[in-house]
């Protein structure tokens, strides 16, 4: 079937610069040893192919973007064991990750120095078909929609992050900085580990989109920094304390510094957004003082993908929830736009 069709339109970053995005026409990729062909049913929009656009993202090109994404095995290449034509999957960008390093010896391929993920290393899924190596790959069960497990490779991020990493306890009070969608989900990771209290902040650009979405999902306290002080506010809720774990989110310096006042003595700060810059005044005297843990992370462990799986699976999680827009590829123009205009939470891109 495959076969048959020679080309397929995909998103690629041409070459190194500001924009240079554009659809072209592709060979449809053939699996090796080990590898299965798989038809993209859907994409989202990281923000890390905002910053590829933007060239502020390492990348190598000529690179199809892309690798949030779900889709169904199609064909299957020699060597492949344990999945077959027809399987569901989600599978973990982290490709090309060489196994015999310290950190893939130790169970973290994730952040291996050879690490080529779909979307900036190697060639991703904003485009029909995606091979990928079997090992990297998870089945997703057949009540979750394809749209909903587009969003399992952000979701696994928040709960490597906050479940894996910060250790999130039963009772917790919990400040997350950023309502976009890794924020959002990171309050409802939060709340599915246990949180007592969520506080969302957000910025007077997220009242419209973010903020809102925030108050559907539940969130306790949702505190738009336009009319209310998070610090006052988390001080009179806990009683001058302050949280137990603060989640960053947003990347913005202001918000990072603010981390520490809103941490309690002992407290965490599990760090989650990226800035975007080489450096960033920080409050490290009074962060010492606190005796506070900081958690810096950085992608998904091969172990936060199944959790991840099954908690969106048990409703735990409604990832689905942060999908506001679902476009063809042709729109990609459009999709983005939408985003860094702050009218979209997560698009979702369908070949």
């Amino acid at each position: 079937m495959v076969q048959a069709v020679a080309t397929m339109q995909a998103l690629v970053k041409t070459q190194k610069g500001v924009g240079f995005l554009e659809l072209q026409d592709k060979p449809v990729p053939a699996p090796g040893h080990g590898e299965v062909l798989i038809e993209v049913k859907a994409c989202g929009i990281c923000g890390t192919d905002v910053h590829v656009l933007h060239d502020e993202f390492p990348y190598w090109p000529p690179v199809i973007l892309g690798h949030e994404f779900s889709g169904q095995i199609i064909e299957v290449g020699e060597g492949v064991t344990g999945y077959t034509v027809g399987d569901r999957v989600v599978g973990e960008p982290h490709t090309k990750a060489c196994g015999r390093c310290y950190l893939c010896r130790s169970g973290n391929p994730q952040i291996c120095p050879t690490k080529r993920s779909p979307g900036w290393g190697i060639d991703g899924a904003f485009a029909k078909y995606l091979v990928m190596p079997d090992v990297l790959l998870h089945r997703i069960p057949d009540s979750m929609s394809f749209e909903t497990a587009a969003v399992c490779e952000p979701t696994a991020n928040t709960v490597h992050d906050i479940i894996e990493r910060a250790r999130i306890d039963a009772g917790d009070f919990v400040v997350v900085l950023g309502p976009g969608p890794i924020g959002l989900l990171a309050g409802m990771t939060a709340r599915a580990g246990g949180a007592r209290h969520i506080v969302m902040v957000g910025a007077p650009s997220d009242e419209a989109v973010r903020l809102k979405k925030a108050r559907e999902l539940g969130f306790e306290t949702v505190v738009n920094l336009a009319n209310q002080n998070p610090l006052e506010v988390v001080n009179e809720l806990t009683g001058g304390i302050g949280a137990d774990l603060v989640i960053e989110c947003s990347g913005a310096a202001p918000a990072i510094a603010s981390a520490v006042g809103l941490v309690r003595k002992k407290g965490r700060i599990c760090a989650i957004g990226l800035t975007g810059k080489d450096t960033i005044p920080f409050p490290w005297d009074a962060a010492q003082k606190k005796v506070i843990d900081i958690i810096c992370n950085m992608s998904t462990s091969p172990s936060s993908w199944e959790r991840t799986i099954n908690l969106i699976a048990a409703g735990k999680i409604q990832a689905g929830e942060v999908v506001s827009h679902k476009l063809p590829l042709s729109e990609w123009q459009h999709a983005f736009e939408e985003i860094e205009a702050q009218r979209a939470l997560k698009v979702l891109l369908i070949p």
